[in-house]
């Protein structure tokens, strides 16, 4: 069974930077996109970034400009930079990859930006 596993996450404070990365336990094919994806305590699971197969990316606009996604489709791997982390980007983080016969989720991992 192919398992997502990501590191990177942790506490910093408000204006410092993190690196997450994802990667899968065993190969997946047929990736259609991969992403990251957060839920911060009391909402909803929202979508931070994607990347396409492709190379295409799409990012909230709350964080624009401040984060970068990045992946490798043969590695199966997944990064996100985070800069000018904000006390609203605290929250998990779960990493995404879809192919064309499932969908894949991490178990997340906590992103504690302090003011």
């Amino acid at each position: 069974q192919v398992q997502l596993v990501e590191s990177g996450g942790g506490l910093v404070q408000a204006g410092g930077s993190l690196r997450l990365s994802c990667a899968a336990s065993r190969m997946i094919i047929s990736i259609v996109d991969m992403g990251w994806y957060r839920q911060a305590p009391g909402k909803q699971r929202e979508l931070v970034a994607t990347i396409t197969s492709g190379g295409s990316k799409n990012y909230a606009d709350s964080v624009k400009g401040r984060f970068t996604i990045s992946g490798d489709n043969a590695k199966n791997t997944v990064y996100l930079q985070m800069n000018s982390l904000k006390p609203e980007d605290t929250a998990v983080y779960y990493c995404n990859i879809q192919s064309r016969l499932r969908e894949y989720w991490g178990q997340g991992t906590q992103v504690t930006v302090s003011s």
